[in-house]
């Protein structure tokens, strides 16, 4: 989609000799400010092609501007071009991975994990499982995000390893369904928990669960705008909240396995399946609750001295997490049989009323405040990866502004808000998490074989982190099981609609990416939107 408007209203071009554009000028107001205009890749939403602000991977080579851009982070120095800036250090990041890994994830799942393997022992191996799993496709990233330090994760590597196309599609069910879709989800999570804080007696009215959810998304979309030392200074505040909550949960399990209260875990491996689609659908609901280990990769221009920081971070962070689950798990078992757990629609809650007594009412407060959390992360990652596609070209142009003052891109976090509050509407949180674990999968393979497809097409780039090549090897093969395995065992009319989602972005892809067609009056919105939200382009320089 086009910039035409803005080209038509707002800018004038100068036409070099040798037919590239030269430097545009902005008149609207009287004053001139210099816009540097890098020509980008062929093909994209807008018509001149996209532009690759702040870093370039269209030629498989990072450019940077100032010292907002350097990788070792800092303050742009003046005159530098409008840009993300990096404000994200190592406590936040790990704060991002741990704040949006858990949610309302283990609050959620261990019921689908236990239901699925039908056994205590096998529910605690899938979680462990799945926490080597993380540990090993966030090892992966670190080299990629070492290797190409530019926000956007899987949209960059696929940028650079296969071309536009797989780009392109990772961008379009991405931003038009995967992160919503965790965000509806997570938000719904912590609207379900806070009203039944309120409505313990009955089933909590679900318009009001709708509600809710949908009112949260409004607020952390608005603090996400307003200011990212703002969203990341909630991100670090209710992250501490949720590691007390998980405390709270494994004292007092341990308190009643002291007490000898064991005999829900004795029965062990009993009853455990031995169906591998089962298998991997539980894996499904033990991933959801680990999503997030990649995260930081989607802010990686946003974070300071990213060859340091990146690998430290999930290196703390990822262990953390798969230690508080697993006690988690054995914390609920200890108190709770595995009857009971699965007839719980709230276990922490659950948990809580057994344990707790008279300040039973502290964990659906703690579980509100851990999901409030995951969703504001996860709002302040998605707005990222939607910036990016847009700077490429691979989403409508006005995706990849920014605020003037608050260098905030605006204009991706309401975009991905809107979205999440469509599906917010039907609240079916279980088909939400399975239709999102088939569909990411596809994409964290593709990722693993980017790695190693870039192993012999960058044998020479400088690799700061280098994993062991068995390691992506392995997280490839995982998950083809965990794509393939459930559509042969027990085919489900979620993995065709999710299928059919990838192919319709090819009747997108090649009219307004590939051959350059451009929507009559995205030129027009494209200037509205500016006006409204007061947004520009990263390649805008700032007033003096």
């Amino acid at each position: 989609m086009s910039n035409q408007g803005l080209d038509n209203h707002a800018f004038q071009r100068e036409e070099k000799v040798d037919g590239t554009q030269g430097p545009r000028v902005i008149e609207g107001d009287g004053t001139q400010q210099q816009i540097t205009h890098r020509k980008g890749h062929e093909g994209g939403f807008n018509n001149e092609g996209p532009r690759s602000r702040g870093s370039n991977f269209s030629g498989s080579e990072v450019q940077t501007q100032g010292k907002g851009a350097a990788l070792e982070g800092g303050e742009p120095v003046a005159n530098d071009a409008i840009n993300l800036e990096r404000r994200v250090g190592l406590l936040s990041g790990i704060a991002l991975i741990v704040g949006t890994m858990i949610g309302s994830g283990i609050f959620v799942s261990p019921k689908g994990v236990l239901e699925r393997t039908g056994s205590v022992g096998l529910s605690l191996v899938i979680w462990a499982g799945c926490g080597v799993l993380s540990l090993m496709g966030a090892l992966c990233y670190v080299e990629l995000g070492c290797l190409l330090p530019s926000s956007g994760a899987e949209h960059t590597y696929f940028l650079t390893a296969f071309g536009h196309l797989p780009a392109f599609l990772f961008a379009w069910v991405s931003i038009i369904l995967l992160k919503p879709a965790m965000l509806a989800i997570i938000c719904l999570s912590f609207s379900k928990y806070l009203v039944e804080a309120f409505v313990s007696q009955c089933e909590p009215p679900l318009q009001a669960i709708r509600l809710l959810g949908a009112l949260t998304i409004v607020v952390i979309t608005f603090i996400n705008c307003y200011s990212v030392k703002l969203a990341t200074k909630v991100q670090n505040i209710f992250t501490a909240a949720k590691l007390l909550a998980i405390m709270i949960i494994v004292i007092g399990g341990v308190v009643k396995l002291i007490q000898g209260n064991t005999q829900y875990l004795d029965n062990g491996f009993e009853g455990s399946t031995d169906n591998f689609g089962n298998i991997a659908t539980a894996f499904y609901s033990g991933l959801w609750a680990y999503d997030g280990w990649n995260n930081l990769n989607y802010v990686t221009e946003e974070l300071k001295k990213p060859y340091t920081n990146l690998p430290r971070a999930i290196i703390i962070g990822l262990p953390l997490v798969t230690v508080c689950y697993l006690m988690v798990n054995v914390s609920y078992l200890a108190v709770m049989s595995k009857d009971e757990l699965l007839a719980s629609e709230t276990v922490a809650v659950t948990f809580g009323n057994r344990v707790l007594g008279w300040a039973a009412f502290l964990m659906p407060l703690a579980v509100t405040l851990s999901t409030f959390g995951a969703a504001n992360g996860t709002a302040f990652t998605s707005g990222r990866l939607c910036f990016v596609a847009a700077r490429e070209g691979h989403m409508v142009d006005a995706l990849s502004f920014v605020h003037v003052r608050k260098l905030t891109p605006s204009p991706a976090l309401i975009f991905n808000a809107v979205i999440a509050l469509m599906m917010v509407i039907p609240s079916d949180i279980g088909s939400l998490i399975d239709f999102f674990s088939f569909t990411a999968w596809i994409f964290y393979g593709g990722a693993m074989a980017a790695l190693l497809l870039m192993r012999y097409t960058k044998k020479d780039e400088p690799r700061p982190y280098k994993v062991p090549i068995i390691i992506p090897i392995i997280v490839l093969i995982v998950s083809v099981y965990l794509v393939i395995g459930p559509i042969i065992d027990d085919p489900q009319i979620e993995y065709l609609y999710a299928t059919s989602f990838i192919i319709a972005g090819l009747f997108f892809y090649f009219p307004l990416v590939h051959y350059k067609k451009t929507l009559p009056g995205m030129g027009h919105l494209t200037t509205l939107i500016q006006m409204i939200l007061e947004v520009v382009p990263t390649d805008v320089m700032p007033d003096a």
